[in-house]
């Protein structure tokens, strides 16, 4: 399959600037991009994009797909009674059928956000994998380790499985939380990562209560003692990362760690407000996410982009801080070099994972500096078209998914209501 777009505006993200020109797609490798040119090549389909823009796919870099079912069922909470009272229960019912169905519309979500890719943590892999492949969707899937119901087992298993041919398809080793898991589990996962000199993802340092409950029970604070049991030895990251003291931070730079930030999600919980300035003064690479359709609730990556500026400013007391285009960076290239996938820029040899946003409504107009129009006035009403591995899987309003979607939403209606019960 050739696909062309032309007259378009185009925002590679290898720097900020913005051409026109055109782009070309061979199956799902980006083969070309540039200045307009002839083509000796037949495509099959030839796109004029009106002048609109073209950049990579917004990496969803923290996800938890299945829990689309809690989408406003359980709120109004702080974090640990939303997981003790609300989460947890209900999760004890899920099928694998379940997950597989509740997955299905946060990928429909996550495309109209222009989202290419997610990294998804949840309690059945097979179930994300299935859901993925379906719909041709790109997903690394992480790790779960806990005390509860996953094993360090059963993430080996996924992590040899799915670490394969398929590019739709990785999985990165991880563990749920410190506190989820004891210190003989999370010593077993540090042994897995040295075993394959691979990198670990786990939740962290995400509230003030723990913390302080990880120095009371270890004497050291969260990101301390993961690197004391040798979690970090071969690099990765965390999720969330709000309460970080300066000593955790310079951790994370020494040993060159990712954080993924989750500001509507900390912001809604009470969580509070990571401290991205310090991050990216330690030259610290910051992606974006956001979280659970739980705790959010939306899935919406232009919200994520405007509230992670906008907090830093409000918790800095300085309007320069976070600067617009070190955001695009958070939600494309720098999620793209945590997770190791071959996208977020656009150029010959990458996946074709690409969005166009519409430029010609409101909120973008004037077209002054369109890359900070993204962040501080875009939204999801300008995403037109989103293609993931050289396929367009949503384009002015409609899925191509090969499914019905008020089905979907039948279904997912009915299997909710059978959990409630």
């Amino acid at each position: 399959m050739r696909t062309r777009f032309y007259n378009a505006r185009i925002l590679t993200m290898k720097d900020f600037d913005v051409f026109s020109g055109e782009i070309w797609i061979e199956d799902n490798k980006i083969i070309y991009v540039g200045k307009q040119k002839a083509s000796t090549f037949c495509f099959d389909r030839e796109i004029d994009v009106h002048q609109n823009l073209i950049m990579p796919g917004f990496i969803n870099a923290h996800t938890h797909s299945g829990m689309t079912f809690l989408r406003s069922m359980a709120d109004d909470m702080p974090l640990q009674q939303w997981l003790n009272e609300k989460v947890f229960p209900i999760e004890e019912k899920l099928t694998q059928e379940d997950i597989y169905f509740f997955s299905k519309l946060a990928i429909l979500e996550y495309l109209t956000s222009g989202i290419t890719t997610n990294f998804d943590m949840y309690l059945n892999p097979e179930a994300i994998v299935h859901t993925s492949l379906d719909m041709n969707y790109r997903t690394v899937l992480c790790g779960a380790v806990n005390d509860f119901c996953l094993s360090v087992e059963d993430v080996e298993r996924c992590f040899n499985a799915y670490n394969q041919k398929n590019s739709l398809i990785s999985y990165i080793l991880g563990f749920s939380h410190e506190y989820t898991n004891s210190k003989e589990k999370i010593q077993q996962v540090a042994a897995l990562s040295h075993k394959y000199k691979a990198p670990v993802y786990t939740h962290l340092s995400e509230t003030e209560y723990e913390v302080n409950t990880c120095k009371e029970k270890t004497g050291r604070s969260p990101v301390e003692y993961l690197c004391d049991l040798g979690v970090y030895d071969y690099g990765g990251g965390a999720f969330h990362c709000v309460h970080m003291s300066a000593h955790d931070l310079d951790l994370f730079a020494k040993k060159h760690l990712n954080v993924i930030t989750n500001p509507a999600s900390n912001l809604k919980l009470a969580s509070g407000i990571a401290p991205i300035q310090s991050m990216l003064q330690r030259n610290i690479n910051v992606c974006l996410g956001t979280d659970g359709p739980a705790s959010n609730n939306c899935l919406d990556m232009f919200r994520e982009m405007f509230l992670v500026t906008g907090l830093a400013k409000y918790k800095e007391k300085d309007a320069s801080a976070v600067d617009a285009y070190e955001v695009l960076k958070m939600a494309t290239v720098n999620a793209a070099k945590a997770l190791h996938l071959n996208c977020g820029v656009l150029e010959a040899g990458k996946l074709a994972d690409l969005i166009i946003l519409d430029l010609h409504q409101p909120n973008m107009q004037p077209i002054n500096n369109v890359a900070k129009n993204i962040v501080y006035s875009g939204s999801k009403s300008n995403v037109k078209c989103t293609m993931v591995n050289g396929k367009i899987l949503y384009e002015d309003g409609h899925f191509h998914v090969g499914f019905e979607i008020e089905a979907l939403y039948d279904e997912v209606q009915k299997r909710v209501e059978r959990l409630m019960r």
